[in-house]
């Protein structure tokens, strides 16, 4: 198994969960005690959200590239963005180093092809639902994708960093999305994208009427499927000594 470098802290809350789900998703593979092997660096999200606020993507970009060239100088072999917001400087981060970068969002375009969806409903920072960065690689693999009005892209906004980020899941949040995802399956998408790695802290299938593409899980299997790919263990048989 390749060594997977873990981009993270934008925030923490949702990179313990890439870190689980890529832990949960080696030891399902090869059984036993099997744990996956990772480097995680972790930015200091306030200096990110603030570069964010002011729309200085250079900066943000410089330090992630100069994050991501330590993970490489560390021994990394894949590079995973656990943010999907920060894949507008994507570009400028595969530039940096010489190993892949698996992108969040042709991720989850596969998994929504895989499905049989054209169109889909996309929720997320207002960043990402706004701007054409995120969009736009969804277009590429033939997807729609609808956004909600500005009302509601500023509800989801503020749950995101007012909550979210901070690890604060409330009901009456909860019910919003949902109202918000109702809405634009009345506009005709067939699915919502929870284009936001903390969303998935808040909203599962349960909560949606229609399916959810929970990208955080989305992405880290893509990243282990890519890790794999080289160098494939024999999966263990029960009983049979691990170490």
């Amino acid at each position: 198994m390749r060594r997977i470098g873990m981009l993270g802290g934008m925030s923490w809350e949702s990179t313990a969960e890439y870190y689980r789900f890529a832990n949960q998703l080696v030891r399902e593979r090869m059984g036993g005690v099997h744990s996956a092997r990772l480097l995680i660096d972790t930015v200091d999200f306030a200096d990110i959200e603030s570069l964010q606020e002011n729309g200085d993507w250079g900066a943000a970009g410089e330090i992630l590239s100069a994050r991501a060239q330590a993970l490489e100088a560390a021994g990394a072999e894949l590079l995973v963005l656990c943010t999907n917001t920060m894949h507008k400087v994507a570009d400028r981060i595969e530039a940096a180093v010489a190993i892949p970068l698996i992108h969040i969002a042709d991720a989850t375009a596969a998994a929504i092809q895989d499905c049989g969806f054209s169109q889909v409903a996309l929720l997320g920072t207002r960043f990402t639902m706004e701007q054409g960065f995120y969009r736009d690689r969804l277009a590429a693999f033939g997807i729609r994708t609808l956004i909600p009005g500005p009302g509601d892209r500023e509800v989801i906004h503020r749950v995101i960093y007012e909550e979210l980020v901070r690890g604060v899941i409330r009901d009456e949040s909860r019910a919003a999305y949902t109202r918000i995802i109702e809405s634009l399956q009345v506009a005709g998408a067939e699915a919502v994208v929870l284009g936001c790695t903390e969303i998935e802290l808040l909203i599962s299938d349960e909560d949606s009427p229609i399916p959810t593409f929970p990208t955080t899980q989305i992405h880290i299997c893509s990243a282990i499927d890519q890790a794999f790919a080289r160098d494939v263990q024999p999966r263990r048989q029960e009983g049979s000594a691990s170490r």
